[in-house]
């Protein structure tokens, strides 16, 4: 799991605006264009963002191995014909050149938050969408960053647990069953800890965010972004 981590790299220097107008061009460019030289430089590009968050790109591989596995699956499921010829080699090609164009995205992503902490995300969500539905989008955007690796962890143990319960030697649909039903039970019940816990606190929906500076370099990088937002019309 790729979580924030302070540090004085590249990346970690951006203004958390620039760094969210680089991930929307990149993603832009990146689903536009599908050949095989769009997908190599969506990937060089993606690699050097690796790079300016020093993060490494096998870590950030292992992050998203669930959603890698589901996107190398869906060729598969392309090529299989009902009939003669029963299996489609073009169908699989295509299905994977819209399936790999994801995997950038992903990296770039990882590379954001890999170098932006979940105030800064929160306080240039808010400043980027005004009024209260920016307050809205910016709380639930760091509730769900801070949010989501607890309940990984709780499926870990979960499954740690059955394991020393000896619940390998169960039917695998026995055992996705008693972990997915564990985890459901276990989100509910952080989720009204969660709740609790807002209230306690007497949640704000004008909390004092961090201050964000915007300097020559983020705005060198929010025109990098306009280009390759703009690229596909060009």
């Amino acid at each position: 799991m790729v979580t924030y981590e302070p540090g004085s790299s590249l990346a970690h220097g951006f203004d958390p605006r620039a760094k969210l107008a680089f991930q929307v061009g990149f993603a832009a460019a990146a689903f536009a264009y599908i050949s095989p030289r769009g997908l190599a430089a969506s990937t060089a590009l993606a690699l050097a963002a690796l790079a300016a968050a020093g993060l490494s790109p096998l870590r950030a591989l292992a992050a998203f191995r669930f959603p890698l596995l589901l996107l190398a699956v869906a060729p598969v499921f392309a090529a299989v014909r009902l009939g003669p010829p029963w299996v489609d080699p073009g169908a699989a090609a295509d299905s994977a050149r819209l399936a790999y164009r994801v995997v950038p995205v992903l990296l770039v992503s990882a590379a954001y938050v890999r170098t932006t902490p979940v105030r800064e995300s929160r306080a240039a969500l808010q400043r980027v969408v005004p009024g209260k539905a920016g307050r809205v989008l910016g709380a639930g955007v760091a509730i769900t960053i801070r949010f989501f690796p607890v309940l990984l962890a709780d499926l870990r143990r979960i499954r740690e647990a059955s394991a020393a319960r000896l619940g390998t030697e169960r039917p695998l649909r026995e055992r996705l069953r008693t972990v997915a039903l564990a985890g459901v039970g276990r989100a509910f019940d952080r989720a009204d800890r969660l709740a609790l816990a807002l209230r306690a606190r007497c949640f704000s929906w004008n909390a004092t965010l961090p201050a964000l500076s915007f300097r020559w370099r983020d705005g060198a990088l929010c025109l990098l972004a306009l280009a390759l937002a703009l690229s596909p019309l060009l």
